[in-house]
């Protein structure tokens, strides 16, 4: 039995679980280390912490107004079909298929073999054979129908709960365990413009993921006010366990500690429960990335299935069963996903790898985005819109300001793995240059 639609079944408590679920992936659990090596106080690391989910705001705002005014299962790929064509849209939906989402899918999934593996070890490639595993069976949950997927993420969400809460409570048990403190590029003295443009740029990047609630303007419940609740709050959520888990690090760690971390939340629970705790932090950012790698499939094949419906060489991507899956688009979408964690097992780094591979082509798609608030706005002045982006055009302009901004960051500290994305979406010429043949 199929559905030819998505439903409105998502409650505002689901969008923000998913949102959450998205943003909140490994990367906490690593980049404050980094932060804290950039940022010269520790008033100035909780503020950067705290504008990062501000900056987020912004851009959730004017998603907010394009996914209000336009709902659309194909969420981005909508937007940038009404604002600058079908052929550049076509081109986002392809690079999601096969460079932004599938390449998170496998960056996340490779995580989550990192840290199970010690635990469970599978042989000489252990990270993968997990990484592969762990995206065969979300997407099996997904490809049941949105009541398991939205059942899995909400689980998840509690996990994410406890494990913030965990971290917390060792930061105060932790303070003032530490012996001595450990020698940093944060200690003392000020830092460089540089260094805190890249501070803020690892910031972002742990706030990624937002973005994808557009995929779901289509299935939320209440249409007028869901997404808009979703974003806000979801973001919300996050900025406050962003925040709350950087000041454990600082109380448990100090500055210094945590720059000289490599694993701040395996060394802070080390520190307040003994050597033994490392199983603990080890499951917890396992089932952290469990989450989001859930949220990534689910937003994923959504676009996938845009893509099937809009066009004719990709029709086979088409068809939404009547559990509320788009289940052609989730197996085509995992198949990819695998490829690119088999062919990370061969790079030297996969988990940096799936990061050079996305960045670049995301944050060029996340710009063209922001510019199509200003026009469609001029394109459609007459449209109605539930959600209206405040202090326009203000917020529109910061936000298309940080994108690009970020673009160049992504191109300016990426190798080659930048050029293999950029790479693959010019490999998407083909298929749309066939779609011409074939529309003929």
């Amino acid at each position: 039995m199929t559905a030819s639609a998505p439903r409105p079944i998502l409650r505002t408590f689901d969008i923000v679980s998913l949102i959450v679920g998205t943003v909140v992936g490994a990367g906490i659990y690593k980049t404050p280390a980094l932060v804290a090596g950039m940022v010269p106080s520790d008033a100035g690391l909780i503020a950067f912490w705290a504008l990062g989910g501000l900056l987020s705001l912004l851009g959730a705002l004017c998603y907010a107004e394009l996914a209000t005014t336009f709902p659309d299962a194909g969420g981005e790929y909508h937007f940038l079909r009404l604002a600058w064509g079908p052929r550049l849209a076509f081109l986002y939906a392809w690079s999601r298929a096969t460079v932004i989402v599938t390449g998170s899918i496998a960056m996340l999934a490779i995580a989550f073999g990192d840290y199970i593996s010690p635990l469970l070890p599978l042989g000489e490639h252990s990270t993968y054979w997990w990484a592969a595993i762990l995206t065969v069976l979300l997407s099996a949950v997904n490809w049941l129908g949105i009541h398991h997927a939205r059942a899995a993420q909400n689980l998840f969400l509690g996990v994410a709960l406890v494990a913030v809460a965990s971290l917390v409570v060792a930061g105060f048990k932790a303070h003032g365990l530490v012996p001595t403190p450990i020698a940093s590029p944060a200690s003392g003295g000020t830092a460089s413009a540089g260094q805190l443009g890249l501070a803020m740029v690892f910031v972002l990047l742990t706030y990624g993921g937002w973005n994808e609630a557009a995929y779901i303007s289509a299935e939320a419940r209440d249409a007028r006010r869901g997404i808009v609740r979703g974003l806000v709050l979801g973001l919300g959520a996050v900025t406050l366990f962003y925040v709350a888990v950087n000041f454990a690090y600082l109380h448990g760690l100090g500055r210094e500690g945590l720059a000289a971390s490599q694993t701040p939340a395996a060394d802070l629970f080390r520190l307040a429960f003994g050597p033994g705790s490392g199983t603990v932090i080890a499951v917890i950012v396992a089932v952290s990335c469990m989450k989001s790698v859930n949220a990534t499939i689910f937003f994923g094949a959504r676009s996938n299935f845009a893509l099937g419906r809009d066009w004719k060489t990709f029709h086979w991507l088409d068809g939404w069963h009547a559990s509320g899956a788009p289940r052609r688009a989730i197996l085509v979408q995992m198949a990819v996903a695998l490829a690119l964690i088999g062919l990370a097992s061969v790079t030297r780094n996969g988990f940096a790898s799936m990061v050079e591979f996305t960045a670049p082509v995301f944050w060029a798609f996340i710009l063209l985005v922001a510019l199509a608030v200003f026009r469609l706005r001029a394109r459609y002045p007459d449209r109605e819109r539930p959600f209206r982006v405040p202090a326009y055009p203000v917020v529109p302009a910061l936000f298309a300001a940080n994108a690009a901004w970020l673009l160049w960051s992504s191109v300016s500290y990426t190798g080659l793995g930048a050029a293999v994305g950029v790479a693959f979406l010019v490999l998407g010429l083909i298929p749309l240059a066939l779609e011409s043949r074939v529309s003929r």
